[in-house]
């Protein structure tokens, strides 16, 4: 027996219960734990400073691929974790400069249209990956307020033994978002519920946590509860980085459009793995649960409301417990680092204009409001700091949010 023998592959505990132990493999497939907590990494590797300060020298996969196989240690061998990421990662996420010190991260050069297309399609190739032939057919489960669905119906469409069922909240979708969730067949199905992205995701965890249901099926979430959700989005905050450093950029500030919290969440995990971000921005609608804590120290969620920004409409972010328990030793640390804006319909619809009007560029919902929390930090904090708004989806996907007829015909030039 080899005594020096280390063992290399991740492992992950609940937030409920930190003395739990899984494998990257387990925590994938059973997705939430039976305490209801969230898994996490038991070790946040630290990256080495010679790929850190040389990110500029990568590319997109090459950066997703140092990253994951610091994370994910010997559970995938490495060439078969270069395959997955080299046909997962296979579309660009560039920054574009509207002004000195403004830029936007495109994440919707993906099959979807959505910055989900990162995390859907690595988790689903993971997940074909680890199912081996003539085991129990996967059901996964995803609630969507808008572009979770279409991304993971996209990213599991036609994947050998899984099937794929999708809850989205009854006239509260897009159009197209609607569209992408609907007419896939195959293995997947979408299912309309009457109620809020808030009930979807509660249907969601209630499945997970019932004994007589998952006996009869072997349920996984693609959620961004799923671990493998989350992972893969740190990809694109590496990258981005690196892409300013080329611009002669090294002091950054991300501006993240907020709902689930899955999204700032990675931007934090990708901190914590020595990212040299200065600061983070947690912008959301008028779904404010997170940004009132952070001014108030009170968490309190509340009900979900409808808005232009759906795919935000979520009063009671999952990935929260994550990020506190990220930062559970440090609160203040937390408050220092992030800093919270919200914004009605008018302000974003106000924001959107602006945007068009100033750089010729069309903006989605979401993006606006992520932009105008940007600007607005930029305002309260002269730090000669660059700020990177996160572009989370294809304006082309809220056609109907628009209200200049002339901004609508000038939704193709982004794609």
């Amino acid at each position: 027996m080899n005594n020096n023998f280390v063992d290399k592959r991740m492992k992950l505990y609940s937030t409920n219960d930190p003395a739990t132990r899984v494998s990257f493999k387990e925590a994938v497939f059973n997705s939430m734990p039976q305490d209801k907590g969230l898994y996490m990494p038991v070790e946040i590797p630290r990256l080495d400073d010679k790929f850190l300060n040389n990110l500029d020298n990568y590319t997109l996969p090459e950066i997703a691929f140092h990253v994951a196989k610091n994370l994910l240690g010997d559970d995938i061998p490495e060439d078969d974790l270069k395959k997955i990421i080299y046909d997962a990662i296979n579309f660009y996420a560039p920054i574009i400069e509207l002004e000195e010190n403004v830029y936007a991260l495109e994440l919707f050069h993906g099959p979807s249209l959505a910055f989900k297309d990162f995390g859907a399609r690595f988790m689903s190739r993971v997940m074909s990956y680890f199912l081996e032939e003539g085991e129990k057919q996967l059901d996964v489960l995803a609630a969507t307020s808008g572009d979770t669905g279409g991304a993971v119906a996209l990213g599991f469409l036609g994947v050998p033994n899984t099937r794929v069922t999708i809850l989205y909240p009854k006239d509260k979708v897009s159009h197209i978002q609607e569209l992408q969730l609907t007419t896939n067949g195959q293995n997947i199905r979408a299912i309309e519920v009457d109620g809020t992205f808030d009930d979807c995701q509660a249907l969601v965890k209630q499945a997970f946590t019932d004994k007589e249901l998952n006996e009869k099926f072997r349920l996984t979430s693609a959620n961004s509860i799923n671990i493998a959700r989350l992972i893969p989005q740190t990809f694109y905050y590496f990258n981005a980085y690196a892409q300013a450093l080329k611009e002669g950029k090294s002091k950054i500030v991300f501006s993240v459009p907020s709902g689930n919290f899955g999204n700032i969440g990675a931007s934090l995990l990708a901190w914590k793995m020595g990212l040299p971000v200065e600061h983070f921005i947690a912008a959301t609608n008028v779904n404010d649960t997170v940004p009132r804590f952070l001014s108030s120290g009170v968490y309190q969620p509340k009900p979900s409301v409808s808005t232009l920004s759906n795919a935000m409409d979520v009063g009671d972010p999952s990935n929260w417990v994550r990020i506190a328990d990220m930062f559970k030793k440090n609160m203040s640390g937390l408050k220092k680092l992030v800093t919270g804006y919200s914004y009605d319909d008018e302000q974003t619809l106000k924001a959107i204009e602006w945007i068009y009007d100033a750089y010729n560029y069309v903006a989605c919902p979401h993006t606006a409001i992520a932009w105008q929390a940007l600007k607005d930090w930029q305002q309260d904090n002269p730090t000669g700091t660059t700020g990177i708004f996160l572009s989370t989806a294809h304006p082309a996907k809220f056609a109907d949010a628009f209200p200049d007829r002339n901004c609508r015909l000038h939704l193709r030039p982004n794609l």
